[in-house]
């Protein structure tokens, strides 16, 4: 007879069945306890999370994006394309889906031709989307799509380009990274210019790459503009000006070609001017983007001259021919006024003394008008208000108001001293006596989109009568016995003014007599005028005069314009 072994005591060596049963029971009570839990957790998601969980699982899922509208073109008179729209490409980033954005933005650089620490900031962090290069060529996004990184993705845009460069930069202006215009017709015809935008809304994979298209919405390209400037005239124009910027060292210099019958001008120039391409030295010379014949004013001498002679023709106060005896001085109070070039008494008519430029002849004439119809008929030729031309900035100039007259003033202000005039004023003064004694607003554009600019032509300012005999009279300037000689172009006859005026020390407050402003303005042919030219030259060495540095330029520029429009003399 066998027997089973015991252990000592006799008691069996495993637990008893009591107490394996309980450990099963626990190990039930737990189990049903997580899956209460469980559903419990399963039901607030179902339910009181439900919309938030939907939510972050479409925007994972899915991208909205704005696309983008191509800006309207801004096109020359003579159908060249001064700042359009090319296809570009921006690469972006969904950063907490890039696993290794150093090695990644090591990538990126080289194929994008990008600075490599740019890349690496805009790969950092673990937000949800990053720019990581805008106006990107689309060659260099195809090197940077092919590399195949999670989380970067590829959005077609537009990059501004200006096809000619350096010619009319400043009146065309800048465009800056969100696509609205910063200066220039860029900012001042932005609403016409800017498009509107479309919309697009695509699936998503989890590494950020385009699935399929859900919705969107086509955008709508801007309205082109279309400009008075000929660009072959406005290049022509800038190389003058900089050649004689060059010959006489001076600071800068200015032009304005405009058609003097409606005002639409054709060129408006400022040298030293900048390279749109490289906008880097703006931060340091920003004064170069401005066009200074809106923004800047200064004293324009002597081609001021014409007001007070015009004011007093109109009046019947002096004809042409009327002789005045002038000293070789004139004084006022404690102010003695004399020439520009001293010389004895004589005897000159009205013609002779704006032929001659003279100071105290014109100061004689502003005598019998006086302060008051003075002041009013430099306020007839618009001169203490802006012409409306349609440019960003422009400035109204300075007037002194008859009441803040003292008792000298009336040496300085008739002759063009102690007033700032902008060049776009003082061109469409003498548009006024050139089409015959109406007013007309300087202008840049003729069409938005199909739709042609409003007529600009304004009041009568002159009769008919004192403008022809403006306009003989500018033309004795011209000619071999007046100021502007070196303004005669071979084969026309020339109407125009020269204008030298000092400038005002800043620290001083004086004239500064080795500072001056020379200027010139002019039309032809005169009589039929289909042209008219206002240069202004700062700073030139030598002090030189308007007749010095000012009319060959103008030679210049109206000898080329009159033979690329085909006009006759």
């Amino acid at each position: 007879m066998s027997h089973r072994p015991r252990g000592r005591g006799g008691r069996s060596r495993g637990p008893s069945a009591r107490l394996r049963r309980r450990r099963i029971q626990l190990l039930l009570m737990l189990a049903m306890g997580a899956l209460v839990l469980l559903g419990a957790r399963a039901g607030f998601l179902a339910t009181v999370r439900s919309a938030e969980l939907t939510e972050l699982a479409a925007g994972q899922q899915r991208r909205e994006a704005t696309v983008p509208a191509p800006r309207g073109a801004i096109i020359s008179r003579d159908r060249k394309r001064l700042a359009d729209d090319r296809l570009a490409v921006s690469v972006v980033a969904t950063p907490y889906l890039v696993r290794d954005p150093d090695r990644a933005a090591g990538q990126l650089a080289e194929a994008l031709g990008r600075d490599v620490a740019d890349v690496a900031d805009a790969l950092q962090g673990s937000g949800g989307y990053a720019v990581v290069a805008r106006n990107v060529a689309p060659e260099a996004a195809e090197r940077a799509r092919e590399l195949a990184i999670p989380g970067i993705a590829f959005e077609d845009t537009y990059e501004r380009l200006l096809p000619r460069g350096k010619v009319a930069a400043q009146l065309v202006g800048l465009v800056g990274d969100d696509r609205t215009g910063l200066s220039g017709l860029e900012a001042q015809l932005d609403d016409h210019l800017t498009g509107e935008a479309g919309y697009r809304l695509e699936a998503r994979d989890p590494f950020g790459r385009p699935l399929r298209r859900i919705s969107d919405r086509e955008p709508v390209p801007g309205r082109s503009v279309r400009l008075t400037v000929d660009t072959v005239i406005q290049d022509r124009t800038e190389r003058i000006l900089s050649e004689t910027r060059e010959q006489f060292g001076a600071k800068a210099a200015t032009a304005i070609v405009m058609r003097p019958a409606d005002g639409a001008i054709l060129a408006m120039a400022t040298v030293p001017g900048f390279d749109p391409g490289h906008r880097d030295q703006l931060r340091d010379e920003p004064d170069l983007e401005r066009n200074r014949p809106v923004t800047d004013t200064f004293e324009p001498g002597s081609t001021f001259k014409v007001v007070t002679i015009a004011g007093a023709l109109e009046q019947g106060l002096v004809q042409a021919d009327t002789a005045f005896d002038l000293p070789s001085t004139l004084t006022r109070y404690d102010r003695t006024l004399a020439e520009a070039e001293p010389r004895p008494p004589v005897r000159w008519t009205a013609s002779e003394i704006l032929a001659k430029s003279s100071n105290v002849g014109t100061v004689l004439v502003g005598e019998r008008l006086g302060p008051r119809e003075v002041n009013r008929w430099i306020e007839r030729f618009g001169f203490g208000r802006r012409t409306g031309i349609d440019f960003p900035g422009e400035v109204a100039g300075t007037v002194l108001a008859t009441e803040d007259w003292s008792g000298t003033s009336i040496l300085n202000i008739p002759i063009g001293q102690g007033v700032a005039v902008t060049l776009t004023q003082l061109a469409a003064a003498y548009a006024a006596i050139a089409n015959g004694g109406r007013a007309v607003r300087p202008h840049l554009v003729s069409h938005v989109g199909s739709k042609r600019a409003a007529p600009s032509r304004g009041p009568r300012i002159l009769t008919a009568r004192t403008a022809n005999a403006l306009d003989s009279m500018l033309r004795g300037v011209v000619s071999e016995d007046g100021t502007g000689t070196l303004a005669q172009v071979e084969g026309f006859e020339v109407a125009g003014k020269t204008g030298t005026a000092n400038k005002i020390d800043p620290t001083s407050g004086a004239y500064d007599e080795n500072r001056v402003v020379a200027s010139f303005v002019g039309y032809a042919p005169a009589g039929r005028p289909q042209l008219l030219i206002a240069v202004a030259v700062d700073e030139p060495g030598g002090a030189a005069g308007g007749g010095a540095a000012a009319a060959p330029a103008f030679e210049q520029i109206a000898e080329f314009s009159l033979q690329t429009h085909g006009i006759s003399p």
